[in-house]
C-alpha cells in the first residue's frame, strides 16, 4: 500500500510532505479496519481473493527459479455465467482478463442444456422459435448484450482490462466480427476454425476503415454543400 502512489492515481501529483503521507496511512488504515469491521463477509471475500491471487503468484514464481525462466504472466477469469457478467467491475478488482466460455454461457443465459437440445432444436428453428442453433452462432441481442455489458463494466474499473472469447463461437465469422465490434481483444477456438476466425477478424478491421471513410466522405460533402 502506498499513499504516495493512492494520491497520484487521484490528482496525478505526488505527495511529498512526509508527516501528510503517514497521517494519510494512518487515517486510511483506520477506515479499512472499522470497514472490515463492519463488513466481515465482505472482508473474508477479499482476503480470500488476495491470497489465491497471492499463493497462485508466489507458485509461479517459484516454478520461473526452479527452472531458470521468466515467463510474464496474468491471473484473469473464465465468465461463464450471467452473474459474473453482472458483476464484471467487482471481478475485474482481482482479474487482470476476462475469457467468455459462450458456450456454458449460452446455456446459463438461455436456460439450456447441450446434453438434451437435440430433442427440441429442430423444432424450435422449424417454427422460427430460433433462427439459428445459438451454440453454433452468438447470440449477440441477448449473450452479447452480457458480454458487452461485462467489458465496459470490467474496463471502467481495469481499463487495461484483457478480453476475448473461448468456444466453437470465436470461429464462426459473424460472432467474430461482433467481439471486434464490442472491443474483445481475442477469439479462442478449434484449431480448424481458426483460419475462419483470422478472415472474419480481418473483414471487421476492413469495414472499420471503410466506414470511417465513408463518414469522412459524408461530412466532406455536407461542408461543401453549406459553403
Amino acid at each position: 500500500f502506498s499513499s504516495v502512489a493512492s494520491y497520484e492515481n487521484q490528482t496525478k501529483k505526488a505527495v511529498t510532505n512526509k508527516g501528510i503521507q503517514d497521517a494519510m496511512t494512518a487515517f486510511l488504515r483506520r477506515s479499512l479496519e472499522i470497514y472490515f469491521i463492519e463488513n466481515p463477509i465482505e472482508a473474508n471475500k477479499i482476503a480470500e481473493q488476495v491470497l489465491i491471487n497471492k499463493r497462485s503468484r508466489e507458485t509461479a514464481e517459484k516454478m520461473f527459479k526452479d527452472e531458470g525462466i521468466v515467463v510474464r504472466f496474468r491471473i484473469g477469469t473464465m465468465i461463464e455465467i450471467p452473474r459474473a457478467a453482472l458483476t464484471a467491475d467487482k471481478i475485474a478488482k482481482h482479474a487482470e482478463y476476462f475469457s467468455f466460455g459462450t458456450n456454458d454461457l449460452t446455456q446459463m443465459t438461455f436456460g439450456y442444456s447441450r446434453d438434451d437440445i437435440a430433442s427440441f432444436l429442430p423444432v424450435y428453428l422449424e417454427k422460427k422459435i430460433l433462427n439459428v442453433d445459438p451454440f453454433q452462432v452468438l447470440d449477440q441481442e441477448g449473450v452479447g448484450q452480457l458480454i458487452e455489458m461485462a467489458v465496459k463494466k470490467g474496463r471502467a474499473t481495469r481499463p487495461e482490462l484483457i478480453c476475448g472469447i473461448c468456444g466453437e463461437h470465436g470461429g464462426e465469422p459473424s460472432s467474430v466480427k461482433f467481439c471486434h465490434r464490442v472491443g474483445l481483444n481475442y477469439v479462442s477456438c478449434s484449431p480448424f476454425r481458426v483460419p475462419i476466425a483470422r478472415l472474419a477478424a480481418a473483414q471487421a478491421a476492413v469495414e472499420d476503415i471503410l466506414a470511417e471513410e465513408a463518414e469522412k466522405r459524408r461530412k466532406k460533402a455536407e461542408a461543401n454543400a453549406v459553403a
